[in-house]
């Protein structure tokens, strides 16, 4: 270090990789085997396998010469040979079967020749990975109970180019265990005792595994911990080898305490959160039998809040011998945020999109945001009130007031509405098989549409009121990015009209979309979407409530909203019922960490002005995307062109957004 007086004496810092004596020129060069004939290199490996250890460890030490070749296979190199570099490659001979899956990764991640294979190196670097992999090799076996193995590395090779690392290995005998005892069980009585020794499910001649261990451990813990013992306590496991029996025994102490209710909740700061509202989130009530499972899913819901940074939840002892209580002691996130989004479709043009939000402006968990958004066809700003957990875990309150104005090809509106309703929904901490939403809807709009045919254009002010619901059920693997499973979704929406004399009908839609992995970097992703409106003539209903097809998340290669029936300038006039289909291949791809993917897609759909939907007429679209796969989900440009265009229709469609298409 700068200002720092250095020692001449102080020996000099290990460099990496040069943990061994470099071979002295003056002396003899360490030897590497040449395979003179693929004859003896067979022999040398029948050898190996043939004196495995049955006996005793001296049997094993006497194999070693038949692990490392006979004397009449080697060549001798020169002193220049052997600090020639070259490239290698790693062989096993006499690695035991069964070996469990946790072997071979831990190989793979501590082995020091695993890490530079494909790079050249000299044998004093060969030598020196090869012992250090040989005595970690060693070690893993042991973990599988092979306490007696051998193991015996050397360099073969027919060119000096061309080196293989052998690890010969001897295994020996597997050690069984020849006693399981878990003193101090007992004070769980009789009843308890005997169904948490069950869990352990360790017994006497069960092969000795320290990883089956560590897991009968942690199944105990969990067996007292769900079954009201909320202080038990397991010790370190002991394991006393014996050599000369082959076999072992294990011996861990377990404190199991005495058996709880929960109790009270208990805060140490009631600012962000009153205990009350803790124990509506909470999935138990006060006298039940305490179980650990219930504490972490209130800890994860408490997370899962986005209101706090940090927590613990804890049980301690009550005023009521017979209760637990539990400490929640937790620290306030950030509660302020402001957030912009920019997007780009084609037919949409730009968008800009900016909020600012207050997640606890009313508590509890009462949000308040406010948005402006500006883009090439649609100016809005909004107010909106989240309030999570409402009476109930789960239910999330929503209202929202909002003034827009949008000009596309289809219509223009500007629009003032009030929305309200309750709902029940996935998100990043639990994924709900089951979610819902119900609720009202009142706006005042005044759109213009192209009509007749002169083509005389008209504005008209529609009062419309709806009561919007949705159903959806979700059995894929994740929310941003699955790669399996299936989603289905209804929407069903009774409105009432008021322009020109009163008017009633009815939207609907209904979504399917699977995930189908073909292998590690494939997932085949398929969607379908039907809509219809019924009740009301396609003239009589807003142009806003009718019926698109076409853009990012419809039919790509095509603008937005500009699938179907269209007036004499061109313009879509949208419809009262629609039929979309998707289909993609999300390939992984090995670049930038395996976090480029690329996404070939075909997509179809179509616009009808009947409420029935049809499959005459499809409008085709194909192309390819990229996704990167960042940690917030995975970011998605598309491009893509129509197959068979309406006349105006560009060649080129563009999409850029966060997350998959569906």
């Amino acid at each position: 270090m700068i200002g720092q007086s250095l020692d001449p004496d102080q020996p000099l810092t290990e460099l990496p990789d040069f943990g061994v004596d470099w071979p002295d020129l003056d002396g003899s060069p360490d030897e590497i085997i040449f395979e003179n004939d693929q004859t003896e290199a067979a022999e040398r490996e029948d050898t190996a396998r043939d004196n495995q250890m049955t006996d005793s460890i001296v049997e094993a030490d006497a194999d070693q010469d038949a692990l490392s070749g006979g004397a009449d296979s080697l060549n001798r190199l020169q002193p220049e040979d052997a600090l020639a570099e070259t490239k290698y490659e790693i062989a096993f001979v006499g690695l035991p079967e069964g070996l469990s899956p946790a072997f071979d990764i831990r190989f793979r991640t501590l082995s020091t020749l695993k890490q530079f294979i494909g790079s050249e190196a000299n044998f004093g670097q060969l030598k020196r990975r090869a012992d250090s992999d040989g005595e970690m090799v060693e070690n893993l076996l042991r973990i599988e109970g092979y306490y007696d193995a051998v193991v015996v590395t050397s360099l073969e090779s027919v060119d000096k180019n061309d080196v293989t690392v052998v690890i010969n290995i001897v295994p020996g005998p597997q050690y069984q265990l020849s006693a399981v005892a878990l003193p101090g069980l007992e004070q769980a009585g009789e009843q308890d005792s005997v169904r948490f020794r069950e869990s352990f499910a360790l017994e006497s001649g069960q092969i000795i595994n320290s990883d089956a261990i560590i897991e009968a451990s942690d199944r105990l813990d969990e067996a007292m911990a769900e079954n009201g013992y909320a202080f038990a306590e397991t010790g370190e496991p002991e394991l006393e080898i014996d050599h000369a029996e082959r076999d072992g025994d294990l011996e861990i102490i377990v404190t199991p305490g005495a058996r709880y209710n929960f109790g009270s909740i208990i805060m140490a700061d009631s600012d962000l959160f009153a205990a009350d509202h803790v124990q509506m989130i909470a999935r138990f009530d006060p006298g039940e039998l305490y179980n650990e499972s219930d504490v972490e899913d209130l800890r994860r819901a408490l997370i899962g809040t986005g209101l706090i940074s940090t927590i613990t939840v804890e049980p301690v002892e009550s005023q009521d011998p017979d209760r637990v209580d539990l400490a929640v002691d937790l620290t306030p996130a950030p509660l302020r945020t402001i957030s912009g989004q920019l997007g780009y479709g084609t037919g949409e043009g730009a968008r800009a999109e900016v909020s600012w939000e207050h997640r606890n402006f009313f508590p509890p968990e009462g949000l308040l945001r406010l948005t402006g958004v500006v883009a090439t066809e649609e100016q809005s700003g909004s107010i909106a009130f989240r309030r999570n957990n409402y009476r109930r875990r789960d239910n999330i309150l929503n209202g929202r007031v909002a003034l827009s104005n949008v000009d596309r090809d289809a219509f223009s509106a500007r629009t003032f509405s009030v929305a309200a309703n309750i709902e029940r929904q996935s998100n990043l901490i639990y994924q709900k098989r089951w979610s819902w939403s119900v609720g009202v809807e009142l706006l005042a709009s005044q759109e213009q549409d192209v009509v007749g045919p002169l083509s005389t254009t008209s504005r008209e002010t529609f009062f419309i009121g709806a009561i919007p619901g949705l159903v959806t059920y979700d059995a894929s693997d994740d929310l941003l990015d699955p790669t399996s499973g299936f989603r289905l979704s209804a929407r069903i929406a009774p409105e009432a009209s008021l322009q020109d004399g009163s008017f009633f009908y009815i939207r609907s839609q209904l979504d399917g979309s699977a995930y189908l992995p073909v292998s590690d970097k494939i997932v085949l992703a398929g969607r379908t979407r039907i809509g219809s409106i019924v009740g009301a003539g396609n003239n009589r209903i807003g142009p806003s409530r009718r019926l698109y097809s076409g853009g990012g998340g419809s039919v790509r290669g095509y603008g937005f909203q500009n699938i179907g029936p269209r007036d004499v300038n061109n313009d879509p006039t949208g419809g009262r019922s629609l039929v979309e289909f998707s289909l993609e291949a999300r390939i992984r791809t090995g670049f930038l960490g395996g976090n480029l993917g690329i996404v070939p897609f075909l997509d179809a759909g179509n616009v009808y002005t009947s409420s029935t939907p049809e499959l005459s007429g499809l409008r085709y679209g194909a192309g390819l995307g990229l996704r990167y796969y960042s940690d917030f989900g995975p970011i998605r440009i598309d491009v893509g062109t129509p197959i068979n265009p309406q006349p105006g229709d560009s060649p080129i469609a563009v999409y850029v957004s966060l997350g998959q298409a569906f």
